[in-house]
């Protein structure tokens, strides 16, 4: 029993660490700055991994369960880093309309698929039913998300990073918050001046 635990463990950590994009993945995240274009990558490569998940499926080979599994676990991954780009965009007041659209047809493509593994019942289901249940889990949730109004989520944004600060200031002594909110202060009022070149009462002369 001890050994099998040690093995459960080590097997999770190892989990833990694998990466769930590829180098080449991670490559083409990185080119592509707007978010727009993020999203239409991280759902061709959500497409991708449920593509092969259905390629194991279809086929009753030993060993097929492990890859069930592992491609599930980045599935998972990838959708919430789809959450992640466009929180972070909204935050930022990008728009992500486009993106969104090609989000939400997929999510709801994907979701369908994932339940009818789920309802199949696959022989090795008990081998891959945890991180399966957590895939549609992830996907119900972030459809719902991309279905809300983007003025909406926004608000709720603010008022969720404005609780984690608040939250994070009463941990902190005192006289730190008092020193963080005068320096923001301070970089406001830098923001709010306009550098002039000319002297009090001057005022510039009409372009010819």
């Amino acid at each position: 029993m001890r050994f099998l635990l040690i093995f459960f463990v080590a097997a999770f950590c190892l989990a833990q660490d694998r990466d769930f994009l590829s180098p080449n993945e991670v490559a083409q995240i990185r080119e592509a700055q707007d978010p727009n274009d993020r999203l239409k990558l991280y759902v061709h490569f959500a497409k991708m991994r449920m593509d092969l998940i259905e390629q194991y499926l279809a086929k009753e080979k030993p060993g097929r369960s492990i890859f069930i599994h592992d491609n599930l676990e980045d599935y998972s991954r990838i959708i919430e880093a789809i959450d992640s780009v466009a929180d972070d965009a909204l935050r930022h007041n990008h728009p992500i309309d486009k993106g969104m659209l090609l989000v939400l047809d997929a999510e709801k493509e994907f979701l369908d698929k994932l339940t009818k593994i789920q309802d199949a019942d696959p022989k090795d289901l008990d081998r891959y039913k945890f991180v399966l249940t957590e895939a549609i889990d992830t996907t119900s949730d972030s459809h719902e998300l991309s279905m809300e109004d983007s003025g909406k989520r926004t608000a709720e944004l603010a008022s969720q990073d404005n609780k984690e600060k608040k939250a994070r200031e009463a941990m902190m002594p005192a006289k730190e918050v008092k020193d963080r909110k005068q320096a923001a202060q301070t970089e406001d009022d830098k923001k709010k001046k306009i550098p002039s070149l000319y002297r009090p009462g001057e005022k510039p002369q009409d372009s010819k």
